[in-house]
């Protein structure tokens, strides 16, 4: 089955500019079986499916549940919860990496960087203390290592990456644009339905169970405005911190309620 691993869509990204029904035939028409919605620290785009799973789509395509979450020291991590399994802390960003890790496997779901070799403060290896977040890299179930929305040398480190902690790897478009979409893909080798299906065979076959690759979309913002690229990252930092703060309150009651113990 061939599925991209990394979709933002309209509803639940503030920068996706494609609809989700949209997106699910862009794909489909490709060929494709499958999507991860994977909505920046929100999972409205994959309720905005599951409100219209009546659609034509609903059968013959699968709409797995996903989100790219924003920790506040290891960048962007992809997140997949076995369906039924809902956590508002989730939804709320700036978590550190190691409690994220923590609750996600505590709730029986699997995590990894997306683009870890990619952007600063946005990749796990590009964080400001990546030393010791690399030392958490063993504690992941997978990682990106195919962005279409990266560079050949970032997805090139990334592979190596996975191959050195024996992690398997998705491959997915980072779409936020319809000419991205499917750009990015992972084959999997055996059937899946659903999240748990997903999960298990991961944690079954581990690196046999899928491989990934695509084609590189090379109409980036980043690309587009070069240089000043550098005053975009800066101001997404700086978005990030500002929105970890005001979900600071938020987030304790969360934990709490998990029964985590905060120190």
């Amino acid at each position: 089955m061939k599925f991209d691993m990394h979709c933002h869509t309209r509803e639940g990204s503030l920068d996706g500019k494609v609809p989700v029904e949209e997106f699910i035939q862009a794909l489909a028409d490709r060929g494709f079986d499958g999507m991860l919605v994977s909505d920046h620290n929100s999972y409205n785009g994959y309720r905005a499916w599951k409100n219209n799973a009546n659609t034509r789509w609903s059968k013959d395509f699968v709409v797995l549940k996903g989100i790219e979450y924003d920790t506040i020291d290891a960048g962007h991590i992809l997140v997949i919860m076995p369906e039924g399994v809902k956590l508002k802390i989730l939804e709320l960003r700036g978590l550190p990496v190691s409690f994220l890790i923590e609750i996600v496997h505590k709730h029986g779901g699997i995590l990894g960087p997306a683009h870890p070799c990619g952007e600063k403060y946005l990749s796990i290896t590009n964080t400001r203390h990546f030393r010791s977040r690399l030392a958490v890299m063993d504690r992941f179930d997978f990682l990106e290592g195919f962005n279409a929305c990266e560079s050949e040398e970032s997805n090139a480190r990334a592979m190596e990456l996975a191959a050195e902690h024996g992690l398997p790897v998705f491959g997915g478009s980072d779409a936020h644009k319809r000419d991205c979409v499917g750009l990015g893909y992972t084959e999997f080798r055996e059937d899946i339905s659903c999240e748990s299906d997903l999960i298990r065979l991961l944690k079954l076959k581990g690196t046999a169970m899928c491989t990934c690759g695509g084609e590189y979309y090379r109409g980036t913002t980043k690309e587009k405005i070069g240089k000043a690229n550098n005053l975009l990252v800066q101001s997404f930092w700086l978005y990030n911190h500002i929105g970890s703060m005001l979900r600071h309150r938020r987030r304790l009651i969360e934990l709490k309620k998990l029964y985590i113990r905060i120190k």
